[in-house]
């Protein structure tokens, strides 16, 4: 299953992208200052809610195109693929590091980073490994 240095790797695979620290010190990647990917942990509020649902290994928080890409993430998934009420009408979706292997997290990544690189260098990129 994938690892924390698997998403490191990934995200910094791709162009112009940065790793900055959240506002809570958690790893943070960026393209052009728009954060993609971070590390999420369920704060307790989030915990409480899902209650035994709740996982208890590391999450990832992804950016996805929109609230249909998410919606489908979480139906096709549930075991990975997650949200919480912080997340509602937000296109992210939370995913349990330790239940998604390097190839789905790869895609996942290169999505987010779609979504949230500028026009030109993602058009550019999609030409490049077309």
């Amino acid at each position: 299953m994938a690892t924390w240095d698997d998403v490191r790797r990934i995200a910094l695979a791709l162009p112009e992208t940065t790793e900055r620290p959240t506002y809570d010190q958690a790893p943070a990647w960026r393209v052009r200052d728009k954060s993609f990917v971070w590390e999420r942990p369920l704060r307790r509020g989030e915990q409480e809610a899902l209650g035994d649902a709740a996982p208890d290994g590391p999450i990832l928080g992804v950016r996805v195109p929109d609230l249909g890409a998410k919606e489908a993430l979480i139906a096709d998934d549930p075991a990975v693929y997650l949200t919480t009420p912080h997340f509602d009408g937000y296109p992210a979706v939370l995913v349990r590091l330790d239940r998604i292997d390097v190839e789905e997290l790869t895609e996942l990544i290169t999505e987010a980073w779609y979504a949230r690189a500028p026009k030109r260098l993602a058009t550019a990129h999609r030409a490049e490994h077309a």
